[in-house]
C-alpha cells in the first residue's frame, strides 16, 4: 500500500481547520497509508532564531522530503496525481508561520507549490490533504475531480 507522510511545524489551532484536516485524513486513509507528524514550533520574536530552532527539529525528524512553498514548481491536479503515484512512499513538509530556513529549503528533494498565492500555513495543510485526496480519486476514476 502506498505510504504518504506529512510533516508540519506547529499545531493546528482553528476549529474549522481541524475539522477539514480530520475529514480529508479519513477520506485518504480509505485508500492509502497516511501519517501526519507535527513538529514543535518555536516561540519568540527573533525570526532567525525561530527558523534555526525549527530547522534543527526538522532535520532530527525527517531526512528526505518534498517541501511545499509558494516559490515551488506548480502542477495541475492531474500532474500532481501522476507525481504522487510515481512514488511508493513520499514525505511532504510544510513550514511554520515563518516558513522554513534557507537550509531546509535547500535540502528539499523537490519543492512544489500549491499556488503562487500565499496562504496561512494552516490553510496550506488543508489544501495539501484535499489535493492528495483528489489525486487518489483521479487515479481510481472516482467522480470527484471534474
Amino acid at each position: 500500500m502506498r505510504r504518504i507522510r506529512i510533516f508540519w511545524i506547529g499545531k493546528s489551532k482553528e476549529g474549522f481547520i481541524k475539522e477539514a484536516l480530520d475529514k480529508y485524513t479519513r477520506l485518504i486513509k480509505r485508500f492509502l497509508q497516511l501519517e501526519i507528524v507535527t513538529i514543535k514550533d518555536e516561540k519568540g520574536s527573533d525570526v532567525d532564531r525561530i527558523l534555526k530552532r525549527e530547522e534543527e527539529r526538522v532535520f532530527k525528524t525527517v531526512s528526505e522530503y518534498v517541501l511545499l512553498s509558494e516559490k515551488g514548481r506548480l502542477m495541475n491536479s492531474v500532474e500532481f496525481s501522476d507525481y504522487l503515484f510515481a512514488h511508493e512512499e513520499i514525505s511532504f513538509l510544510l513550514g511554520s508561520v515563518y516558513g522554513v530556513s534557507e537550509e531546509v529549503y535547500r535540502k528539499a528533494k523537490d519543492v512544489l507549490s500549491l499556488s503562487p498565492m500565499t496562504f496561512t500555513h494552516e490553510l496550506a495543510r488543508v489544501l495539501l490533504l484535499e489535493q492528495i485526496y483528489r489525486a487518489v480519486t483521479i487515479k481510481k476514476g472516482m467522480r470527484y475531480h471534474y
